[in-house]
């Protein structure tokens, strides 16, 4: 898998914070930001959402 660059502008107290959360898991901000991002329950919320959705909208 390749990788890309993603550039991303933070105010300084957020990016404190993550500073803070990564450090507290011995990480890399980098990489706190990446695991956040692809957590595993991210699939189960986002299913969750299109199923609430669906019965919004009454799809079957």
């Amino acid at each position: 898998m390749g990788t890309s660059v993603l550039s991303v502008r933070l105010e300084l107290e957020l990016l404190e914070r993550l500073r803070l959360h990564a450090a507290r898991r011995g990480m890399s901000v980098q990489d706190y930001v990446v695991r956040t991002l692809i957590r595993d329950d991210f699939d189960e919320r986002f299913q969750a959402a299109v199923d609430e959705t669906e019965r919004f909208y009454g799809v079957t």
